[in-house]
């Protein structure tokens, strides 16, 4: 038998070894702002076209590289960080396997020009999947600029699984804040399509985190630093109040090095235990220095994962040290010592104290809107131009006004089967008489938990979550009429809000949106925005909350690709103003929910496709009680 086996060329090694380097735009792009920290670069640019598809350009003014290294750069394996096996663990670098540039270089067409600064000439590289085209001295300034053009082009396949130029910058994004957070002492700037979206000088982690994030930032932090022989932590985490939805916002970096790692994720998470609500995730922006003989960052091509020996004692400092901040700072900035009036009206005795039970008037006519009680004549400020302030119940009929023929909304859920609406109703209720109004047969409706509504019906207990029917119920009136702009309320005092650049970009995009569903938005600046009016129900909402986590939302959702624009506006309100677990109501406002959510098109699936509602039988509460 002959010999089959045989060695690979070095570009199809070089491919198969950009696979794992090279996923997307994005992975370029650290790899690149890598190699500009590691150059001494006291200044980096980031220039992007069309998601990073056309062009990703990184210039520095680092140290700049000889005619031999400029060429040699491009071989696998080529590093300047490493000498001996032993240096794996004596890293101090982002960069020290020399694949980065070979993978790069495979699969697009890459220009260099570098320079040092004892050189008057610097030198031009061309290269096009790993076929080096050219090398000649050039003028050039001091350091590196490296221009990687058509990303992919040797590999359609790979290029077509690409995501929507938006998709794509966000992801870049998200790698350049990843670099840019934690190297404060060095000046960034980002372009995306020739605008500029980020300039920031060498600056304190304070000021990088507002001017990533914006500037509402720096009211939201608390300081983290503990120094021990085992770790030193510095950073910040954030409010408790602030939580986010999802975990976007964490980050957890080893020796200014961005890492993922669950188990020292869950020890700041665990230092907020009950001060979050479910499904809240804080937000964080931690350091560790470690000693880098007591790590191991080489099990992973991108080198985000990290092996420590001592995590488990780290584990133990971080969480001690994040909870020592929320204890130090929430306490010590939010308690006012100051006299208080009426203060003298305490009883002393408190076995004898009776607490009086609040004055919440009952709304017959519940408006799901309305997701907290509010006391009596409290309102955001308005104007005379609206008849809001009037009849405010009135309105919201009229908000909600909808017909049978555009209540017949399909869920934008994927992958979720759609029933109609007889279906459902003769699935769940098949022993519940039918008439008009399926919820006249519900009449001995309670609450459970501060979190479910229970009816009896003649099949057994109907259980209701009573956040996701509302949410159901309010976006369903959001969309009911897409042509109609949505009842607004004018602020009396118009409310400033400050976004991140990204955030910024995100909310000029669903202008058009917001507006339909009632805001009323002007830029006064690059990241500043004034709201003159909000939805007529918003209510009690913090206006620049609500924005924020519209964008959050839209930012998701769009990455899953699963609703339009307006859908994914719609459900953010819907999730922001629904009834929240916790809230206590009345039996009138139980029978209005259950009411609405009946005359839904799908009242057995919230807008994000769980399930609002289900039936224990007699049969299941008989086995219950055996």
């Amino acid at each position: 038998m002959s010999d089959i086996i045989q060695l690979l060329p070095d570009s199809i090694a070089n491919q198969i070894a950009a696979g794992e380097v090279v996923q997307r735009p994005a992975s370029a792009v650290k790899e690149l702002l890598e190699n500009a920290i590691d150059s001494g670069a006291t200044n980096i640019q980031l220039i992007i076209k069309d998601g990073g598809r056309t062009l990703i350009q990184v210039i520095d003014n680092g140290c700049g590289m000889s005619d031999t290294d400029a060429r040699l750069c491009f071989e696998r394996h080529a590093t300047s960080k490493i000498r001996k096996a032993e240096d794996l663990f004596a890293i101090r670098t982002m960069g020290f396997r020399g694949e980065a540039l070979a993978s790069i270089a495979a699969v697009a067409r890459v220009e260099l020009k570098t320079k040092t600064f004892d050189n008057e000439l610097g030198s031009c590289v061309i290269i096009e999947g790993s076929d080096v085209k050219e090398q000649q001295p050039c003028q050039a300034p001091n350091g590196t600029s490296m221009s990687v053009k058509d990303l992919f082009f040797n590999i359609p396949a790979r290029r077509n699984f690409l995501k929507s130029d938006n998709v794509e910058m966000g992801h870049i994004e998200e790698e350049f804040r990843r670099v840019a957070l934690v190297n404060t002492n060095i000046g960034f700037t980002l372009y995306n399509n020739g605008k500029l979206l980020y300039k920031m000088d060498p600056s304190t982690l304070h000021e990088r985190i507002a001017a990533l994030f914006g500037n509402n930032y720096r009211q939201r932090l608390y300081p983290v630093e503990e120094n021990t022989d085992i770790v030193k932590l510095k950073g910040y985490i954030c409010k408790a109040e602030f939580a986010k939805k999802t975990r976007g916002e964490q980050y957890l970096f080893v020796n200014k090095r961005f890492i993922k790692n669950y188990y020292l994720n869950n020890a700041i998470e665990k230092a907020y235990a009950d001060m979050l609500p479910e499904k809240n995730f804080p937000s964080y922006f931690i350091d560790l220095e470690v000693d880098p003989s007591r790590i191991d960052i080489n099990i992973h091509p991108t080198k985000t994962e990290v092996k420590f020996l001592d995590e488990h004692a780290i584990y133990s400092i971080l969480k001690a040290a994040a909870k020592k901040s929320l204890g130090q700072f929430t306490f010590g900035h939010e308690l006012d010592f100051d006299p208080i009036d009426g203060l003298n009206e305490i009883p002393v005795n408190k076995d004898n104290y009776t607490p009086k039970a609040p004055n919440i008037s009952i709304n017959p006519n519940f408006n799901p809107f309305e997701s907290q009680h509010r006391p009596e004549g409290s309102s955001k400020g308005s104007s005379g131009n609206t008849s809001h302030s009037t009849s405010k119940n009135n309105d919201w009929q009229r908000f909600f006004e909808i017909t049978n023929e555009n209540n017949t909304l399909n869920n934008p859920s994927q992958n979720i089967e759609i029933e109609t609406t007889e279906t459902v109703e003769s699935k769940l209720f098949d022993d519940i008489p039918q008439n008009d109004n399926p919820a006249e047969t519900t009449t001995n409706t309670i609450q459970i938990g501060r979190r479910f509504i229970v009816c009896e019906v003649q099949a057994g207990l109907l259980l209701i979550n009573q956040q996701r029917a509302t949410e159901r119920i309010i976006y369903d009136r959001l969309m009911a009429n897409d042509m109609k702009n949505h009842a607004s309320q004018t602020l009396l005092f118009p409310i400033n809000c400050n976004f991140s650049p990204s955030d910024s970009e995100i909310l000029s995009e669903i202008d058009d949106e917001i507006k339909h569903f009632g805001f009323r938005i002007d830029k006064l600046g690059a990241n500043n925005f004034v709201v003159s009016a909000a939805p007529a129900d918003l209510g009690d909402e913090n206006v620049q909350e609500t924005l924020e986590q519209i964008i959050s939302d839209y930012k998701s959702n769009l990455l899953q690709q699963s609703y339009t624009r307006p859908q994914s506006v719609a459900l953010s309100l819907a999730r922001r103003l629904s009834t929240k677990e916790g809230t206590v109501l009345q039996p009138q406002e139980m029978q209005s929910i259950v009411k609405q959510l009946f005359e839904c098109a799908i009242p057995d699936q919230s807008p994000s496709g769980k399930r609002t509602m289900n039936i224990i039988n007699i049969n299941e509460l008989s086995e219950k009680l055996k």
